[in-house]
């Protein structure tokens, strides 16, 4: 294998610190993670589009002296100048950026190379990544697993050794869920905390926001740093923080009132394995110091559920509207899979009070669960339902969405910052992600638990049996 042979003994910051020394070049890097992807993608399927002639010329042009400079990067399907942007559809498969996002700019300003576009279910409306577009991408811990969804492909290039992090959205777990899949750290931040710019100013009614997935806390958290902050025209943004969130990962988090939340909040209930697991991370933050109770936060459960979908489904149908607009046509069949079309036929029958009615609920769940952060610090729960459920699995259960899924929509819902950390593991050896979730605002705080987790019990030297580096 060619290009640097040490390339699994560091995260982002530590690879972007070796090539300020001069220990490695960016071009030896970027060999390094083209050479991996040619080995593992045919086996995972996570990387869609390649841009490996735009990445050299890149590092030709000079790159940015910054935090990641010369750090190999892979995008969910966002807007780079010049590269398809499919949202893996395939009535979007001809659609071209003629610009950055906001997102990708900052990307590139604090010296990430991007390199290739990672697979995703159709405009991310699912948990799993399985498009008809580009076929699903595989679990490499098993690959007869899902690696979740809808960041799935981002997750498995990650778990697979390709990249030591890679570009997220979240809007209903889309960050998390693959981050509990395959092993990884997936922070969704504050509603607003970074840039949906330039042409939009949110994502499904606020309830989406994109990041990273990554082994370490400290990529997560410089990511942040180098992402975060206000852009003109922003319709509101995340609460003021003066600081660096990469500083936070090393602070002690002092003693935290913490509620473990065991019993499923939304439709259905979490396998035993997985209530194991969250009971197993109370006794974790107990042997920490923390005082951990059994808590059941309580709001209209099935008002949420509905709230979620009005607001999908009504965001998905508009985004298929304006393709059929932009191309003069209406969609097909062949254009548009049977699970979105569901969701535009549902949008149909959704009147405006619907829509004002779900953002109106959304907002009291936000009054609700800040009434709960009056008297925790912290809620934890399992990350999904169960472990990471089979390839077809959501085609073959008319309820797999409920089954699989587990609570983490409600915090995309009242916009709260929410962390998966892989704390825990099934009888399978699949990773068994557990959620944490934090006032409105206190990303910061996070950040704290999560990098005091990761020093008393570390998760990045478990490697996935489909690894890259092997």
């Amino acid at each position: 294998m060619s290009g640097f042979a040490d390339y699994d003994r560091y995260d982002a910051l530590g690879l972007a610190e070796l090539v300020r020394q001069g220990e490695v070049s960016s071009t030896e890097l970027l060999e390094e993670a083209i050479s991996r992807t040619e080995k593992v993608n045919d086996a995972i399927n996570a990387v869609v589009h390649k841009h490996y002639d735009e990445a050299k010329a890149a590092i030709e042009a000079g790159l940015p002296e910054d935090p990641f400079t010369g750090v190999p990067f892979l995008l969910k399907d966002l807007q780079l100048d010049g590269t398809a942007t499919t949202y893996g559809s395939k009535f979007f498969r001809d659609q071209v950026a003629d610009h950055d996002s906001t997102l990708v700019s900052r990307y590139k300003h604090s010296g990430l190379v991007t390199f290739g576009k990672t697979n995703s279910p159709e405009l991310g409306l699912m948990p799993v990544t399985e498009p008809r577009m580009y076929g699903p991408t595989r679990n490499p811990w098993n690959l007869d697993r899902t690696p979740g969804g809808s960041s799935g492909g981002a997750s498995a290039a990650v778990a697979a050794g390709i990249v030591p992090m890679a570009n997220a959205s979240d809007g209903g777990g889309s960050i998390r869920i693959p981050a509990s899949c395959t092993g990884l750290v997936g922070l969704k931040p504050t509603r607003g905390r970074t840039p949906m710019g330039p042409d939009r100013g949110e994502g499904w009614a606020g309830q989406s926001i994109s990041h990273v997935v990554s082994r370490s806390v400290r990529d997560s958290a410089a990511v942040l740093d180098a992402t975060t902050g206000t852009e003109p025209g922003n319709p509101y943004e995340a609460p003021h923080f003066d600081g660096s969130f990469l500083a936070h990962v090393g602070k002690n988090p002092g003693k935290l009132r913490i509620a473990l939340c065991r019993n499923k909040m939304g439709k259905g209930r979490f396998s035993a394995d997985v209530i194991e697991a969250v009971e197993e991370a109370g006794r974790l933050l107990s042997n920490l110091g923390h005082d951990v109770k059994y808590a059941e936060p309580a709001y209209d459960r099935e008002a949420a559920g509905n709230a979620v979908l009005t607001l999908v489904a009504a965001n998905a149908a508009l985004a298929v509207k304006m393709r059929a607009e932009a191309l003069g046509r209406e969609a097909t069949e062949q254009d548009i899979e049977p699970s979105t079309r569901a969701l535009i036929e549902m949008a149909a029958g959704l009147s405006a009070d619907d829509y004002a009615r779900a953002t109106l609920i959304n907002h009291r769940a936000g009054r609700v669960f800040a009434k709960v952060h009056e008297q925790y610090d912290l809620m934890i729960a399992p990350t999904l339902s169960q472990e990471p459920v089979p390839i077809g699995f959501m085609e073959a259960n008319r309820d797999g969405i409920a089954e699989f899924m587990g609570d983490t929509a409600i915090f995309n819902q009242t916009g709260q910052p929410a962390i998966s950390l892989p704390l825990c593991w099934s009888a399978n050896q699949l990773p068994i992600g557990i959620m944490f979730v934090a006032a409105f605002g206190n990303d910061a705080l996070l950040l704290r638990i999560a990098g005091q987790l990761e020093k008393a019990y570390p998760w990045s030297d478990r490697r996935a049996p489909v690894h890259a580096g092997a």
